[in-house]
């Protein structure tokens, strides 16, 4: 039997008894009021062992063991048991009492570390110390308040930025069967950026063109914020792009600078938010290249509403330019303005001087300045010059009008200010008088109408006026020359002629005439500037082809008429000419009929024109054709002469000629007779006779022009002595020739109406 005691008690709390039983049925008792169901008697190991689990303080003691043995004496065996108390609670705080667990801070660089931990319980009393890092510290200071509590306080003075993230460990341990206490934080810190800088420094920006710009920041925690400032503005967040670790900051900003960028400051400013009192940053002067900007004023000293004739007038250029300008011109309406010292003009640096200005000079002004990046031009200026009124007309002007015909004679004058007062005059050979205001009237500040009509002779003569405004009275008047006028009379003398390359003979005709020359003599212009006009007509149709207006030159009129336009479609076209002025349009005269008929259509293909005579024979033939043709019409007119009475109607009769299955038209034309001249001029010295046609006949004979005379020979010739391999060619210029309507004039016919 086992009994254990405790101290110097006589009860045992606990007994093992194997008397009579084996070792594995032994019985075993523990006492409720000591260990209880905590302890158990292990005879397993060796030696033998009372196991107690869940030792508490009050087991300690001495406890003695006593074995009594069935054949041999009692023994006994003492043990003291000390029971150890591990720290039971731990603390920590900083300087202000406020718990701390894991992180503490974050602090500021330089600042004072102060950490308390506190050890409650445990026996025998533990010993606290500080870990920094796994390291012991001898920084701290160990406190007791009493019997259970320990205290132990570490202190830093400086906290370096090299204690980041380092671990502060409070340990507590009062026995070597256990493991110490421990409780650590790790110490987080607020760390101005240490460095700021951009990484590309451009020495050029374009302006208008994007720039991107780097600053990165290092040393900040937690990572700086970085701001871009230029000219202490900042740029918007849209420009700005930011990438950071732990470490440091890349911020970007792509922005587009201007000409007014220039000489600023563009700054990259980093900064921690916890310590806004600790940024740093790096900055750059933009350097921006620019095409001029330029910008035109009036002098200063000037009033632009206030510039009359005769004042001295400056500009000044105003130019900003990177790189500098080294070119400065000056426009006057778009037109280059030079220097010119001795008409007042006179150009400076940036300065353009006008002495003694004109109505002239009036205009728009600008200048221009170019650098190496290009060319600008400012704003165009208006230089306003006011000035007496001048005739804003060409002067004289002939204006034509018949007896107790009521004119409307407008006066327009260019003044400024526009604001004018007019009067009038008349005057003749024989009188000269001012013309009552009630007559006329201004329609605007510079344009007057009278009213005016001739009754008389005595009424046709000059008609002046002259306007005043603020300025001055105009010096010369405008002039109107009031003559006797009426419609103008037709053009005579009218000749058609080809005109032509010279290399046609080695060319089709298609390409060798390229138009016709249409010359007239003009008619009596009516008393007034007259204008002849050209049409050419659809023979069928009446459909306007061609229309062409021309003057006169020393009294002839020539139009050039493309003959592609007159022989497209391949239809017969008639030409008219006529003169009108500004009392109406002339009769319309026939001057020749044309067509085209293509040769490939009259023909059943199988041989050409010259296969079947030789080159002398078909000229042979068609020149029969047409003198029996003129003779014809000859007598034709004589018989309708006596149907004519005051003038000729326009009449235009063609004759068709067929030969081997060709057809060849030959046309004629009547022209009126000239239509009575004023009474006031003297009339044309040719009496009753009528000009009218291409050419004058000789000897009362026709002809065709006599260019077309040459080129009809011309071509005869060639076309005789052409190999056989321009045969097709010069058969088809023949046809092209022959398929004009030639215009056959008389001359000479008898009677009054001799018009053909």
């Amino acid at each position: 039997m086992v009994l254990w005691f405790r101290k110097s008690g006589g009860k045992p709390i606990y007994s093992f008894d194997v008397r009579g039983r084996s070792f594995n049925k032994a019985l075993q008792w523990s006492d409720p009021g000591a260990f209880g169901p905590r302890a158990y008697f292990v005879t397993v190991a060796r030696p033998a062992a009372l196991t107690l689990s869940s030792v508490q303080l009050d087991d300690e003691g001495t406890y003695r063991c006593r074995v009594d043995f069935k054949n041999s004496p009692t023994r006994n065996f003492q043990i003291r048991l000390i029971v150890i108390v591990p720290p039971h609670q731990m603390l920590l705080y900083d300087k202000s009492g406020g718990d701390i667990s894991g992180v503490f801070g974050p602090v500021e660089e330089g600042s004072a570390l102060v950490l308390i931990c506190e050890v409650r319980g445990g026996k025998p009393e533990p010993v606290v110390s500080w870990l920094i890092d796994g390291t012991p510290a001898t920084q701290y200071i160990g406190e007791k308040t009493d019997t259970h509590v320990v205290v132990n306080r570490l202190e830093l003075q400086h906290v370096r930025r090299g204690d980041l993230n380092k671990t502060f460990k409070c340990r507590a341990g009062n026995t070597h069967l256990v493991p110490p206490q421990e409780k650590a934080v790790r110490l987080e810190m607020n760390l101005a950026p240490l460095s700021v800088s951009l990484l590309n420094r451009p020495q050029k920006l374009l302006a208008g063109a994007t720039t991107t710009l780097r600053c990165v920041a290092e040393g900040s925690r937690p990572p700086a914020e970085v701001t871009w400032y230029k000219d202490n503005r900042s740029f918007e967040k849209n420009e700005v792009s930011d990438h950071s670790n732990e470490t440091w900051t890349v911020s970007t900003l792509v922005f587009t600078p201007t000409p007014e960028d220039h000489g600023l400051i563009v700054k990259c400013v980093a900064v921690n938010v916890a310590l806004p009192s600790k940024s740093i940053d790096d900055q750059l002067k933009l350097n921006v290249v620019y095409s001029p900007l330029v910008s035109l004023t009036l002098g200063s000293t000037l009033n632009p509403h206030d510039i009359k004739e005769g004042d001295d007038v400056y500009f000044e250029c105003n130019v900003k330019a990177n790189p500098r300008e080294h070119r400065i011109t000056w426009y006057h309406n778009d037109r280059q303005v030079t220097q010119n010292m001795t008409s007042g003009i006179i150009l400076s640096t940036r300065s353009l001087v006008l002495q003694r200005v004109t109505r002239r000079e009036a205009g728009q002004y600008s200048c221009r300045a170019a650098n190496a990046r290009g060319e600008t031009s400012s704003e165009t200026v208006l230089l306003r010059v006011q000035y007496a009124p001048v005739c804003g007309m060409s002067s004289p002007r002939v204006v034509g009008a018949a007896l107790d015909e009521s004119l409307q004679v407008r006066c327009s004058v260019n003044a400024d200010p526009a604001d004018v007062v007019f009067l009038w005059q008349f005057n003749n050979s024989g009188e000269s008088f001012n013309v009552s205001p009630a007559r006329y009237g201004t329609l605007n500040g510079s344009t007057s109408e009278l009213r005016y009509t001739p009754a008389s002779e005595r009424d046709y003569g000059a008609l002046t006026c002259r306007g005043t405004n603020s300025v001055g009275q105009q010096a010369q008047p405008c002039v109107f020359q009031i003559v006797p006028a009426a419609r103008p009379s037709p053009p005579r003398n009218c000749t058609v002629s080809t005109g032509n390359n010279s290399n046609w003979i080695e060319d089709s005709i298609e390409e060798a005439i390229d138009y016709l020359v249409v010359k007239c003599v003009a008619g009596y212009d009516g008393g007034l500037p007259q204008l002849v006009v050209l049409e050419a007509l659809d023979s069928h149709s009446g459909v306007l082809r061609l229309n062409i207006t021309a003057n006169e030159t020393n009294g002839v009129v020539v139009f050039l008429v493309p003959l592609e336009v007159l022989w497209s479609g391949g239809k017969a076209l008639r030409l008219t000419v006529h003169s009108k002025n500004d009392k109406g349009a002339s009769d319309r005269i026939v001057i020749q009929a044309l067509s085209y008929q293509d040769p490939e259509r009259r023909t059943d293909g199988s041989q050409s024109l010259m296969s079947g005579m030789s080159s002398t024979a078909f000229w042979t033939i068609i020149l029969t054709i047409l003198f029996c043709t003129s003779c014809a019409l000859v007598t034709i007119l004589f018989i309708r002469k006596k149907r004519a009475r005051a003038t000729c109607k326009q009449q235009t009769q063609e004759l068709q000629l067929n030969s081997d299955g060709r057809q060849y038209v030959v046309a004629y034309t009547l022209k009126p007779p000239k239509q009575a001249q004023p009474d006031i001029l003297n009339p044309q010295p040719d009496g009753n006779s009528l000009d009218c046609g291409v050419d004058a006949v000789k000897n009362g004979t026709f002809h065709t022009s006599e260019s077309d005379s040459r080129e009809q020979a011309s071509i005869s010739d060639k076309m005789s002595t052409s190999s056989s391999t321009m045969a097709n060619k010069l058969v088809t210029i023949s046809t092209s020739t022959l398929s004009r309507r030639e215009h056959l004039i008389a001359e000479e016919i008898p009677g009054p109406e001799s018009c053909v």
